[in-house]
């Protein structure tokens, strides 16, 4: 096999790779369009004239005002209640200033 011989074979083969790769970059373009198209009509059909509710946008409080009761620490330094009571807004997710806290004591 002579190298023209070769390279006109490997050209081919590039060739051919690329052709595919295209093809299927088109089919994938074309179902997305189709699947797009599909999705729209069924979400206008579903509710013609209602509209979903927008979802309320996280505000943060500008007015805390003092907080509310008495925290009694037992065994516990305030930096580490601090911490727990932090720990407990995020897991629970609710803000801190809804909480109300009585005491929180070491476990031993």
């Amino acid at each position: 096999m002579s190298i023209a011989d070769s390279l006109s074979i490997s050209v081919f083969g590039l060739g051919t790779v690329f052709v595919v790769l295209i093809a299927l970059s088109c089919l994938v373009m074309a179902q997305s369009a189709i699947f797009r198209n599909i999705s729209g009509a069924k979400e206008t059909k579903a509710a013609p004239g209602r509209q979903e509710p927008e979802k309320p946008v996280n505000t943060v409080c500008q007015d805390m005002g003092p907080s509310s009761g008495e925290l009694k620490l037992f065994g516990v330094d305030e930096k580490t209640a601090a911490m727990i009571m932090a720990i407990v807004s995020d897991q629970s997710e609710i803000p801190l200033s809804e909480l109300q806290f009585k005491t929180i004591s070491a476990l031993d």
